[in-house]
């Protein structure tokens, strides 16, 4: 375990940001979640770390992740201030203003990742595969539903009471999500293949905490 009066105060600088690939992204990412499921988390000097991010941020990835007060995700990684960009949205799906913000934090900011976080039991989820309709909620799920179309393989009712579709359709999500980001993003896209970012997802284990990553 850390030695708890061990902290650091430092925030991440440009020239760290540039020096890391995306691949050395996503290894930090796994790193810190397995720091987090065991507890051995960074202890860091708040007060510090907000002096030293007046100047600038240089975040190593954004984050899309759903709203559900049950995945910190900060805490997931084990990540302090400056480390990451974090999108909240109701089932981490995009729009335009999530696609801008994911460009800004890439192609101007220099984040290397761009990572879809879903996770087991969303309400989000469950809402969008049985159809819902709650004022503006009824659009948000709407964006959702078409995950929950593309699931074929689960046996069983196709309902929010079947837990095992209610998964795969999580999953599903999450790769959907992924694929629009490709497709209605030029600039990331591009990034991408030019190897400057790597787009990747998985699923947070609310049981554990862990984080599985998604082919």
């Amino acid at each position: 375990m850390s030695d708890p009066q061990t902290r650091t105060d430092r925030v991440l600088t440009k020239n760290e940001q540039q020096a890391l690939s995306p691949q050395q992204v996503l290894d930090l990412l796994t790193a810190g979640n397995k720091r987090f499921v065991e507890g051995d988390v960074t202890h860091r000097d708040h007060r510090a770390q907000i002096r030293a991010a007046v100047e600038g941020q240089w975040p190593k990835a954004v984050i899309l992740s759903c709203l559900d007060s049950r995945v910190p995700v900060e805490d997931v990684f084990d990540c302090g201030i400056g480390d990451l960009f974090v999108a909240r949205v109701a089932g981490n799906f995009v729009n335009v203003d999530i696609l801008g913000s994911m460009e800004f934090a890439c192609k101007v900011v220099g984040a290397r990742v761009v990572y879809v976080l879903g996770h087991e039991h969303c309400g989000a989820v469950k809402g969008a595969i049985d159809r819902v309709e709650l004022g503006n909620l009824t659009a948000v799920l709407r964006a959702i539903a078409p995950a929950a179309d593309e699931v074929k393989d689960v046996p069983g009712e196709r309902t929010s009471k079947n837990e095992r579709f209610v998964h795969r359709v999580a999953e599903e999500n999450v790769r959907r999500t992924l694929r629009r980001i490709r497709a209605e993003s030029a600039i990331l896209r591009d990034l991408e293949a030019a190897g400057t970012i790597r787009l990747a997802g998985g699923m947070y284990d609310m049981d554990t905490g862990e984080v599985t990553p998604l082919a």
